[in-house]
């Protein structure tokens, strides 16, 4: 990572930081702060600077090969790819909707996604920041230090993470890139042995789950001021909930709050997305900024994932989660919670609703017999949206009489949030960058930001490690004034401009 403080090149003579890549994301992406002559951050922008292309590879593909192919968008999360468009070609066979069977399965699938990544995320990648503080030792802020310091709790997220993971082989066949949603169903059912190896663990599973949710609560409880203000900004939010209100992550019909929790659109058919959101290009970034039709650019960005939908429900419909919900709702004390930091709270409380929505399905007949498959009267396109553990996530396809793609369009969960975490960047810059020596712990402050949303920025892999520095504050005189050197390990080297003889 190389982070440079430089005089930029324009008339109100702002200086420029920049932070390239960002680490421990998936992808490669930077960081530009623009700075006043008061170290006053007046730009923030997280750059995403590769191209990947999956929409026009898609294209002139067989259909029925998609569901497959775009897994290869994450190895993380290719469940939720897998789903989003074996949802969008039911429509297209005319398969939908789907068999009783074929609904559980897939649903089944999907929370054991949920489950799987949001215990990777919190325990194995946000967790050494939480636990032991964003200025701590590098050497002890990572996974290893969490299983030496608090063994108890990185044992559960390794096994909350590894059910989630049985769950998915059983149900598409492995546990990364599987095949158990086609078009208009499944290709397998969950055998007795299967379904009766999944619930003897659920008791312990629960329990771990509810433990996930009370560590997240406590560091809210024990550091109030930090949760309540880091990455904090007003927004806009956006997500599936089912027909009555209740969270729903895997069907459902779009809805959208405003900053102070007023609803202001709701109903809306995952088939008539193009009628709510538009997406932009901006030249500096290879990723889309969605937003609202109806409000601009200005005023329609929006978020999307645990934080939006934990808010934008009406209830949950299992009994522990909504007591979480509850509690999560009163910390705001009558206004939406719009700290960035609270996503992992939301994400725990998604978690034990994971658990439980699992042991409902589990005692599903439809899982065990029934049909496998539907099919109609062809249609040329269709949309499958999912909640997936990022975010809501899109996928539209048209499809030819040769059956072969013609279009293919995907907004993924870290695309919606976008503007959200350059909100967030320059919100922490602001706050804690601005005037002060450049350290690892401050770096980090703006990677705890960006890493708040889970972001696959290539949406393909979590990332885990260290990625070297090469940190350089340069004056306005053109002059080194300081460096500091991170290596691979997360050792720090300073280096005194006038001992090293360092110019621009």
């Amino acid at each position: 990572m190389t982070f440079a403080l430089e005089t930029a090149a324009n008339p109100e003579g702002l200086r420029r930081v920049a932070i390239d890549p960002v680490s421990r994301v998936e992808g490669h992406g930077k960081v530009t702060l623009l700075l006043d002559e008061n170290n006053v951050v007046q730009q923030a922008r997280l750059h995403i600077v590769e191209f990947r292309g999956f929409e026009k590879f898609i294209e002139g593909r067989p259909y029925w090969e998609v569901p497959v192919m775009v897994q290869r968008l994450c190895g993380i999360c290719p469940v939720s790819h897998h789903l989003a468009a074996a949802k969008a070609f039911d429509r297209v066979v005319g398969g939908y909707p789907v068999p009783a069977s074929a609904d559980r399965v897939r649903r089944l699938m999907h929370y054991g996604q949920m489950l799987q990544s949001h215990a990777l995320h919190f325990f194995h990648l946000s967790s050494p920041d939480l636990l032991f503080g964003f200025d701590s030792a590098v050497a002890q802020r990572n996974i290893v230090g969490v299983a030496q310091a608090h063994p108890e709790v990185a044992k559960k997220g390794i096994l909350l993470r590894k059910f989630g993971q049985e769950v998915i082989r059983i149900t598409a066949g492995k546990r990364v890139h599987g095949t158990g949603a086609v078009p208009g169903g499944i290709n397998k059912l969950v055998t007795p042995e299967e379904r009766d190896l999944l619930k003897r663990q659920l008791p312990q599973i629960l329990a771990w789950a509810q433990d996930a949710v009370d560590i997240a609560k406590q560091l809210h409880a024990q550091n109030p001021a930090l949760y309540n203000n880091f990455g904090s900004f007003r927004s806009n939010l956006l997500s599936l909930v089912r027909a009555d209100g209740a969270m729903e992550l895997y069907d459902g019909v779009l809805r959208v709050r405003d900053d102070q929790g007023r609803i202001l659109f709701d109903q809306v058919s995952d088939q008539n997305y193009l009628e709510l959101i538009e997406e932009e290009v901006r030249n500096w970034s290879y990723m889309k900024f969605p937003h609202l039709k109806s409000l601009g650019r200005e005023q329609g960005w929006y978020r999307v994932g645990p934080l939006a939908r934990v808010q934008n429900c009406d209830f949950i419909a299992t009994p522990l989660a909504e007591i979480e919900r509850q509690a999560f709702v009163a910390w705001g004390q009558g206004d939406l919670v719009h700290a960035s930091l609270a996503y992992h709270w939301a994400r725990m409380i998604e978690l034990l609703h994971s658990v439980e929505v699992i042991a409902e399905l589990l005692d599903d007949p439809a899982l065990l017999s029934g049909d496998m498959v539907a099919s109609g009267e062809r249609q040329r396109s269709g949309v499958g949206i999912i909640e997936a553990p990022r975010g809501t996530l899109i996928h539209d396809y048209d499809v030819g009489d040769d059956d072969l793609v013609t279009r293919c369009n995907l907004i993924v969960s870290t695309t919606h949030n976008n503007q959200a975490m350059n909100e967030a960047v320059r919100a922490v810059a602001r706050d804690y960058l601005s005037g002060h020596e450049l350290t690892e712990g401050l770096l980090n402050h703006i990677e705890v930001a960006i890493r708040a949303y889970d972001p696959c920025l290539s949406c393909a892999t979590h990332a885990l490690g260290q990625m070297p520095l090469d940190v350089t504050l340069i004056g306005a005189d053109g002059h080194v004034l300081d460096r500091v050197q991170k290596a691979s390990d997360g050792q720090l080297n300073r280096q005194i401009a006038s001992a090293i003889g360092l110019e621009a």
